[in-house]
């Protein structure tokens, strides 16, 4: 008897308490039902008199260049009007490559808002016109670019749309000193990084195949899988059956496989030129002769932005930072390499003398 009354008991208290839900990573403390409010209909589910919350973003890409700001626009609307005024709350989140969680960005309540992470300082939300929650982003890095999720948060109800952040740049394959298919995925990043780039993304390499790359080594993508762009079949490169295009291995172990990368660079705060000095230079030599002109020398990514978005042309080759020889043609003409236009490669020389390529901040 005593126990069956302690389980009456336990019952009494489950229905008598209330857990406030949670959504969104908000709590909330307005629960409605049709008795306390009359805006329920009878089996639990929440109406908004019929007002459907829409979140609109445009439906094309936004371009823009590293270093500049940049304004992802976001705004939300009711299919009916409301009679009275609605509080939201709005988040923004980056989505990932490899459709892990979202990164989160920026989250505002009223006129209180927080950013995260890379972007705490870089990102805030305007709400100049009517129903607008843009995301401002300044000081764009090569990281930023991706899609970036608009979150509306209305009560119980939340809506969101997708917004497409694209820079302008290059992608170019990447191999380092000690030869090919020596690169993990995280070693893959890390060189990217040393030659101001970052690792790409399929989107980046599917674009760049469209314009034209082709390449027959497999690397890294941001997404961890590993794959290289064929715009002519040939025997060595898939064969030459298989129709243009890029040539996937898949999702491959990210310790234990090893291949190149394709990197991204986009407009760099400087400019590389090629050093005019009265005699040829070791690696050395260079770095040194660069920094007493005021610069340094520069890196791969560097290189290839100033070629591709600049037009550097010098049939002359040089020095980078990685201890490759490299030269950029924009023009292709007679004594400097094949007749397209490109970054001319001598390897990694381990002795000699040559030019140098440097880079200053404008």
């Amino acid at each position: 008897m005593l126990l069956l009354s302690l389980v009456v008991m336990l019952l009494q208290l489950g229905r008598g308490s209330c857990t406030l839900p949670f959504y969104n990573g908000f709590y909330y403390d307005h629960v409605m039902n049709d008795k306390a409010n009359g805006n329920g209909n009878g089996n639990g589910n929440v109406q908004f008199n019929g007002a459907k919350l829409v979140v609109e973003t445009p439906d094309t890409p936004i371009f823009t260049s590293r270093g500049a700001n940049v304004t992802l626009p976001c705004h939300y609307r009711y299919e009916s009007k409301l009679e009275t005024p609605r509080k939201i709350r709005v988040k923004w989140s980056k989505l990932r490559d490899d459709n892990t969680k979202d990164y989160d960005v920026l989250v505002a309540a009223g006129m209180k808002h927080r950013s995260f992470g890379d972007f705490k300082g870089r990102a805030y939300l305007q709400q100049e016109g009517k129903q607008e929650v843009s995301l401002v982003v300044v000081d764009l890095r090569l990281q930023d670019y991706g899609k970036y999720r608009c979150e509306v948060i209305d009560g119980l109800e939340d809506e969101s749309s997708i917004v497409e952040l694209e820079l302008r740049g290059i992608v170019f394959p990447y191999q380092p000193p000690h030869g090919r298919y020596k690169l993990n995925f995280h070693e893959a990043k890390k060189v990217c990084e040393e030659q101001d780039a970052v690792i790409a993304s399929f989107e980046q390499l599917f674009k760049s195949w469209e314009e034209g790359l082709d390449w027959c080594n497999a690397g890294w993508l941001q997404d961890g899988t590993v794959q290289y762009p064929i715009t002519l079949p040939r025997e060595p490169c898939g064969g030459r059956t298989l129709a243009p295009g890029l040539r996937s291995y898949g999702v491959r172990h990210k310790n234990l496989h090893h291949f190149d990368v394709f990197c991204f660079s986009s407009a760099p705060k400087g400019k590389v030129y090629y050093l005019t000095h009265p005699a040829k230079l070791t690696l050395e030599e260079a770095k040194q002769a660069c920094q007493d002109d005021g610069a340094e020398i520069a890196k791969v990514g560097q290189l290839y932005v100033a070629w591709k978005l600049f037009n550097l042309d010098r049939c002359e080759s040089g020095w980078l930072a990685d201890g490759s020889i490299r030269y950029p043609i924009a023009f292709p003409r007679p004594n400097c390499g094949p007749l397209e236009p490109g970054i001319r490669s001598l390897g990694f020389p381990k002795k000699g003398k040559f030019g140098v390529f440097c880079y200053k901040l404008s």
